[in-house]
């Protein structure tokens, strides 16, 4: 999969300026693949609509992916896809796999020794929700492109 837009600029049928999507093989390198997607589609948004993704929004967008698409990885079988969807103020990072269980955060623990990935998400995200699709779920983070209160553009 690749990169989606209407050909005159304009957005997409969901109100997206952009959207791409990637099959990941759930092995290896995909973690740091699926970040070097997020990567390439900010620049790639930056390049064609204008869209400016802050220093703090890439490198969250990067950890996001990067949680997400290991916590995919390692509890749910066989291969993940991982979707971005960019606006004028946000990015979307939307991971499916083929395990149905819901992950919850567990409370915070200073003492334990892993586990924190969905805990971090959630504190560095907009916005994060869970969809149980026909095979698997879907998780999706909503990522402010701006660090400046109210999501007013950072410049």
């Amino acid at each position: 999969m690749g990169c989606h837009t209407d050909g005159d600029g304009s957005k997409t049928p969901n109100g997206y300026l952009m959207r791409a999507g990637y099959a990941l093989s759930g092995y290896g390198g995909c973690i740091a693949e699926a970040r070097h997607h997020a990567v390439a589609f900010l620049d790639h948004a930056h390049a064609d609509h204008h869209v400016l993704a802050s220093a703090r929004a890439r490198d969250v967008t990067q950890l996001v992916v990067s949680e997400l698409v290991t916590n995919a990885r390692k509890y749910a079988p066989g291969p993940a896809l991982l979707e971005l969807r960019i606006n004028a103020h946000t990015v979307d990072v939307v991971v499916w796999d083929s395990d149905p269980m819901v992950p919850a955060a567990l409370a915070a623990d200073p003492g334990r020794i892993g586990q924190h990935g969905l805990e971090i998400v959630e504190a560095v995200t907009e916005d994060l929700f869970t969809e149980q699709e026909p095979v698997g779920k879907r998780i999706t983070a909503r990522i402010a492109l701006s660090d400046a209160p109210g999501g007013a553009s950072a410049s």
